[in-house]
């Protein structure tokens, strides 16, 4: 049988940047319909892996190369969790691979409103690749908030990670908040129909295109937390 960390280690052959494990307990707060036990009844653990956008895409001023690499994140994100499956298939583990976006059953059209059957990001903060931010987003050390996120499920109790205790977002700290134009933050959720009226529009060709990305560009710790990105967050504040 693999070991947790050999898990991992086949994560990162096959290119995730980031690797970690939440035990299915942990989701017991998870909405009913969205727990990984819901998608999977033998769940006992959850792999979660990540890879990163490179961070100075996400300032360009042409909304093209934010959105054209968002779409190849995903896709190999997606061909990750596959890979994965299968090798875990092979050492007799028997596991589901998620979608890291989509396709998802819920939505609704009224508030534009639509839901992952996991959500990525609490499943990461589960896995201790790092807290979620008053922007929604995952912030993880290295790779702050441009983390992109999968994961997949198995069968096997796995030893879980511990949770990232000694980081949190300040508490007087509201940049990102500040940034959105729709003001569709409050700290705690997103507002989604707002949010959607200026971040993804559909061009006349048809293309669904993602044009703002402020929750992300201002956050101090966009770039990974720690003390250097503690100190300007400090420094932000008080001046």
């Amino acid at each position: 049988m693999l070991s947790s960390q050999e898990i991992k280690n086949i994560a990162r052959d096959l290119g995730a940047e980031q690797c970690g494990i939440a035990c299915g307990d942990r989701f017991a707060r998870a909405p009913e319909g969205y727990k990984p036990t819901d998608i999977h009844p033998a769940c006992q653990s959850v792999i979660v892996f990540l890879i990163s956008m490179p961070p100075e895409i996400i300032m360009a001023a042409n909304p093209i190369p934010y959105t054209h690499t968002m779409s190849l994140l995903y896709a190999e994100l997606d061909r990750l969790g596959l890979a994965l499956t299968r090798r875990l298939e092979r050492r007799a583990i028997r596991a589901v691979p998620l979608p890291c976006n989509a396709p998802y059953l819920a939505w609704d059209a009224e508030t534009t409103r639509g839901q992952g059957i996991l959500s990525m990001r609490h499943a990461a903060f589960l896995a201790g690749l790092g807290i979620l931010g008053k922007n929604t987003l995952l912030l993880n050390k290295e790779v702050g908030n441009m983390a992109y996120i999968g994961a997949v499920l198995t069968d096997t109790r796995l030893e879980p990670d511990p949770l990232v205790a000694d980081f949190a977002c300040p508490s007087t700290c509201t940049i990102c908040l500040d940034a959105c134009p729709q003001r569709a933050l409050d700290g705690a959720t997103v507002d989604q129909a707002l949010c959607r009226k200026v971040s993804l529009r559909k061009t006349s060709r048809g293309f669904d295109v993602y044009y703002c990305s402020k929750c992300r560009q201002t956050c101090p710790n966009r770039l990974g937390y720690g003390r250097r990105a503690k100190q300007q967050v400090d420094s932000t504040l008080t001046n």
